[in-house]
């Protein structure tokens, strides 16, 4: 998968959390650097760099071109559907890491959310759960290791997956392990979904990538961009603004 797919976009972000994140990566990139007395979260910075370009010019050359051109031979309502479809594949990930993460009723809503969409939702291609109000959840290993309180670890780019930490890193590797579609026996079924998957992920994010390119330093975007986005994930989407407006108006 590309770093696109796997890595900034980890299980399809939500588009305003991407615009958002996105922004406020390329508002702070001028401030990116280790503040002193805090640790540095990038001490591989030369080696991330130079896989980082790698993972760009495949991305640049092949996954975008070919994610470019899906789009534009798709009609939007089955582009739409088959990121339903994906989505609701893939979903027992975030089931089995609400239940490690002791998040029993969302368990059980997302359960039904998975059974909803199955059956009535045609397999996932119709998202029926949300129409009747069953939300979508974003859960993963690397949310689960981060709430266990284990330390995130450096910075880290990972060829072709993209941006990582260590514990988000180890976080995919056990999404990988329980995710049905990378679990499929029959590997020439599996592949071609992979690479359907991976295409329609990076085809999800043309339009929101145009700041990636307006950015003075496109790698420290990247890195700004992905731990914003990991730590809205990781506090469930309470971020420290929103806590800073529940100080200031809690009187009113």
């Amino acid at each position: 998968m590309t770093s696109w797919h796997a890595g900034i976009n980890e299980k399809h972000w939500k588009k305003p959390a991407l615009i958002l994140f996105f922004t406020f990566a390329l508002m702070l990139q001028g401030c990116a650097t280790t503040k002193e007395g805090q640790p540095n979260v990038d001490p591989f910075e030369p080696v991330n760099r130079g896989i980082y370009k790698f993972n760009d010019a495949a991305d640049r050359y092949f996954f975008k071109p070919l994610a470019t051109g899906y789009q534009k031979i798709t009609p939007d309502v089955v582009e739409t559907g088959i990121g339903n479809f994906f989505d609701n594949i893939t979903y027992p990930v975030t089931i089995i890491n609400d239940l490690l993460q002791g998040k029993f009723a969302q368990a059980g809503s997302d359960t039904l959310r998975l059974v909803v969409n199955t059956t009535i939702g045609v397999f996932g291609f119709l998202d029926v759960a949300s129409k009747i109000g069953l939300e979508r959840h974003e859960e993963d290993f690397g949310q689960t290791f981060a709430r266990w309180g284990i330390p995130q670890g450096p910075y880290i780019m990972v060829p072709l997956l993209g941006p990582r930490t260590v514990r988000s890193g180890i976080g995919t590797i056990g999404d990988f392990a329980v995710n049905p579609l990378v679990q499929y026996h029959d590997t020439g079924v599996r592949d071609k979904m992979m690479l359907l998957w991976t295409v329609e992920g990076r085809a999800a994010l043309i339009g929101p990538d145009e700041l990636v390119d307006e950015a003075f330093d496109s790698y420290l975007f990247m890195r700004d961009a992905y731990f914003q986005n990991r730590e809205f994930l990781n506090n469930d989407g309470v971020t420290d603004e929103d806590e800073f407006f529940e100080e200031e108006f809690e009187d009113f």
